[in-house]
């Protein structure tokens, strides 16, 4: 997966930015909160060459004073586990490794640089033929949601579009049954008694069809106004904040907008109004509906692709409004 270059969420630590030029991280990380710069960061200095050699007469030593064989990392003629990088340094960000590795937590809390020659996938995207590669891969630092879970989310959801169709489309529902109802009496009747033939029978409203029709078309603006605004504003409608999941655009952490929410229902959603071809249109969306079982590694169904987001389980917020229990001890009298 390619990625423009551009500032994204460290996935080694998530409280911060770094830019990625498209084929590795560069430069020093920025707090998470604060707004990005235009363009990439400066250029880091090069280090300065080496100088110092030890005496012709003492020997190098390591920790200890004992004498150091052994060529440390980063200097010439010290082993490399990678092309063209010194050391045994982690080429993957946001795998554990040595502390200062790129896309490694320095020393003292500091996130390690990556110089402009350390290379890596895209940010929070592993390659399964990387080293230190994960299976399943973390999007901006977040696990991907479980299939239940987002199969409970739109249960909901749905749910909630059927009740708003009770209110909006109930009159309309109830004359459409109505105009088609004498014929169906009458074909299960004659179906029962055995009786095949089709003549005499009811003939069906002419209003049935027009019927039909504003009833697909009410209940996808309804579907429409439910989930479109709150998904291009917040990434969950309110099945999914039950259920902390969002989805997410894949190649930043921010809102969909209301261009990529459309794109994202309408997968989904207009395929509602097929449903009288034959169920066509349901037959679609079962089928969008159980894509994420077959999708690896994102999971994503078939709207996610075309809109290009992911869904993602969000931490739970932990409750600290609660007091410590008080001590069950109570102070006695003094002898």
């Amino acid at each position: 997966m390619s990625l423009e270059p551009g500032w994204y969420v460290d996935p080694a630590d998530t409280e911060t930015r770094r830019w990625w030029d498209g084929e590795g991280w560069i430069g020093a990380p920025i707090p998470v909160d604060v707004t990005p710069p235009d363009g990439p960061p400066p250029a880091e200095p090069e280090p300065a060459p080496a100088t110092a050699t030890p005496a012709a007469d003492q020997p190098a030593s390591g920790p200890g004073g004992r004498p150091d064989a052994t060529p440390t990392s980063g200097t010439p003629g010290a082993p490399s586990s990678w092309p063209g990088q010194s050391g045994p340094a982690n080429p993957w960000p946001g795998q554990p490794g040595q502390a200062g590795q790129a896309g490694q937590p320095g020393q003292a809390g500091q996130p390690g640089q990556a110089g402009p020659g350390m290379q890596g996938p895209p940010p929070g995207w592993p390659y399964p033929h990387w080293p230190g590669a994960q299976p399943i891969p973390r999007p901006h630092g977040l696990p991907l949601a479980s299939y239940g879970a987002r199969l409970v989310a739109r249960l909901i959801d749905l749910g909630i579009v059927f009740l708003l169709n009770a209110v909006v489309n109930g009159w309309f529902v109830w004359r459409y049954v109505e105009a088609v109802s004498p014929y169906l009496r009458e074909s299960v009747r004659r179906a029962l008694n055995g009786d095949t033939s089709t003549e005499g029978l009811p003939q069906i409203d002419d209003q049935a069809g027009g019927l039909q029709i504003a009833i697909l078309v009410i209940a996808t603006a309804l579907w429409y106004a439910y989930e479109v605004p709150s998904m291009a504003a917040r990434g969950q409608t309110f099945g999914k904040r039950l259920m902390g999941v969002r989805a997410l655009p894949v190649e930043a952490d921010q809102p969909l907008g209301f261009g990529r929410a459309t794109r994202r229902w309408s997968t989904l959603g207009l395929p509602t109004l097929l449903w009288y071809c034959c169920g066509l249109g349901l037959l679609l969306q079962l089928i969008d509906a159980i894509s994420p079982l077959f999708d690896h590694p994102l999971r994503q169904a078939l709207h996610d692709k075309r809109a290009q987001t992911v869904v993602v389980q969000l931490p739970r917020k932990r409750d600290t409004s609660t007091a410590p229990p008080e001590s069950a001890d109570t102070p006695g009298d003094t002898p």
